[in-house]
């Protein structure tokens, strides 16, 4: 690892290749603005000497809250420059958690850029913090008085006040985590570890694509997550001929992706499901699978999934942040998609495990990444030690002490398996195992993972903490919900109770479903059901569904649909 910081290698970018352009931003009706290093650069000091102009003392937080765009990126580079530590928000927080980050982390400034329900956000935001408004944020209807727009910040000002060169040891952002079980914790990094991350993911991603291939990546995932930051945002800065581009909205998410044309794609298992749940609903799977085994007809079979995927130029895959079922990777491998399987978390800045060309297996999440050790505890917990290791929760001490062995090695609160090569299996989530009533322990996430691989099905979560046995609740997948007439229902209902007996046969006794029940709405961010990253709230879930337990559990049907 080198002593640069992220932030002197986006200088160093700008000084060597001031006119290749770093981000590509699309806008309504088709229209694309380009950035260069240079220019952002340019923007990113002169916002920095509005910061400092504003007393930003050093360490100062400052908050970003907007979907992905390119002025997240050079916000952020211009709150380093001004000696600031950056608070990204998910922009699909509710005005609640906006005021917990901004109040918890001290934060005095926010940048606000495009969002959905920024009018509902707003209120969120407390009067002492002050707004600036990135380009493509919509205007305010009833603007407070000293709130600013970026733009107009950048066109006035010239008095450059003097910028500060964090040293590797200063604080470069706070994370915090989208919250799948409780309030969420602020997660302190350092340069050292976010760098030694980038440095770390560059030379993993170039190994893994042909000799001189284009580095494009397309930013959709939440910017505020460690993922997307470290995978994305740090690995970009690091390989500067790289080229990063934005997706527009939902709608446009498909022609954003063939535009940006990406060699390398970073998802989410939720997302993988959902492509593939997309390709099914056009052809059914057993003639796909037919056709892709044909000699010379399956690989363009295959080509013409991706293209129509707009991954056909994508020469590495990944997926994170959940569990992901060995069929569904193997789906896409069989498509000619190497997809990937890694781990990592907000305290690793997602810089722990990744499968590699030749070094993968089903169910594994891959070997420690250059510099990172893996060892499991006595009671089979993942313990990790990773060079982009955080370096505090902040407000939290005692909570952060609490975390680490006599060794230095993080406890991470998975349950895993690590093979004589170094490949990590992930077999559950320690606070996520339940007891029955037969007194054993059940883990979820690998009967979710085979409940999820039904072509019938969009999400699942197995509970029954303290009942005779476990049960499913799943939705059903997005092209089936429009169409549920009496037939309809009744051939679902088919389905899953052979569904159900197949995945019963291959369990033991006390870890066999004794119901699954299909859900009357789909989980999602705003029902309170998914993090922003799409992970299920199994808490929230839960309690939801508390009150109809007995009912379920009375009913000698194998598969109800929840009224």
């Amino acid at each position: 690892m080198s002593n640069k910081t992220l932030l002197d290698y986006a200088i160093d970018h700008s000084e060597a290749l001031p006119h290749h352009i770093w981000l590509y931003q699309p806008h309504h009706g088709g229209q694309i603005s380009t950035y260069t290093w240079q220019e952002v650069l340019r923007q990113a000091r002169l916002m920095a000497s509005h910061l400092r102009g504003l007393n930003l003392e050093k360490g100062g937080r400052v908050g970003i809250l907007s979907k992905n765009c390119a002025h997240v990126l050079i916000a952020e580079l211009a709150i380093w420059l001004a000696g600031g530590c950056t608070v990204s928000i998910f922009p699909t927080e509710t005005a609640k958690t906006i005021q917990f980050v901004l109040e918890h982390s001290e934060a005095k400034i926010l940048f606000v850029g495009k969002l959905d329900t920024w009018a509902e956000q707003r209120t969120g935001v407390p009067e002492t913090v002050q707004r600036i408004y990135l380009p493509l944020a919509e205007p305010e209807s009833n603007p407070r008085s000293g709130d600013e727009q970026w733009n107009a910040i950048i066109e006035r000002t010239s008095q450059m006040h003097e910028l500060v060169k964090p040293t590797l040891q200063d604080l470069a952002m706070i994370v915090y985590t989208s919250g799948s079980t409780g309030q969420p914790k602020g997660v302190m990094h350092n340069f050292a570890g976010v760098t030694a991350a980038g440095e770390g993911i560059t030379k993993t991603v170039i190994a893994g694509m042909q000799p001189g291939a284009p580095v494009r990546l397309l930013s959709y995932l939440p910017m505020a997550h460690v993922v997307e930051r470290a995978w994305v945002e740090a690995a970009g800065m690091v390989r500067g001929d790289s080229a990063i581009y934005f997706s527009e909205s939902l709608d446009t998410f498909l022609t954003d992706l063939r535009r940006a044309k990406p060699t390398v794609f970073l998802s989410v298992p939720r997302l993988w499901l959902k492509f593939q749940q997309g390709v099914q609903a056009k052809m059914p799977p057993a003639k796909l699978k037919f056709l892709l085994a044909l000699p010379w007809i399956g690989k363009k079979v295959g080509k013409k999934v991706l293209t129509g995927l707009g991954l056909d130029h994508v020469q590495m895959a990944g997926c994170g942040s959940a569990p992901i079922s060995a069929e569904l990777i193997l789906w896409y491998r069989s498509l000619g998609l190497n997809l990937l399987e890694g781990y990592g978390m907000s305290e690793d800045f997602a810089y722990s495990n990744s499968s590699a060309m030749g070094v993968q297996a089903p169910n594994y999440v891959g070997s420690p990444l250059p510099g990172v050790k893996v060892k499991i505890s006595g009671d089979g917990e993942i313990l990790i030690k990773s060079p982009a290791q955080f370096v505090g929760y902040f407000k939290q001490d005692a909570l952060y002490a609490e975390c680490f062995d006599a060794d230095g090695f993080f406890s991470t609160g998975d349950l895993g398996e690590l093979r004589a090569d170094g490949l990590l299996k992930i077999t559950g989530r320690k606070k996520e195992l339940f007891k029955t009533g037969k007194g054993k322990y059940v883990a979820p996430a690998p009967i979710e993972n085979q409940l999820n691989n039904c072509p019938l099905l969009e999400a699942s979560m197995v509970s029954g903490s303290g009942q005779q046995a476990p049960y499913a609740l799943v939705v059903l997948a997005e092209h089936i919900r429009p169409s549920l007439d009496d037939a309809k229902r009744t051939e679902i209902s088919a389905e899953l109770k052979r569904l159900l007996h197949q995945i019963n046969e291959g369990l033991p006794d006390y870890e066999q479903l004794r119901m699954i029940v299909i859900a009357k709405a789909p989980f999602s961010i705003e029902n309170g059901c998914l993090t922003p990253t799409l992970k299920i709230k199994r808490n929230r879930i839960e309690t939801m569904v508390e009150s109809e337990l007995e009912r379920w559990y009375k009913d000698p049907s194998k598969i109800i649909w929840q009224s």
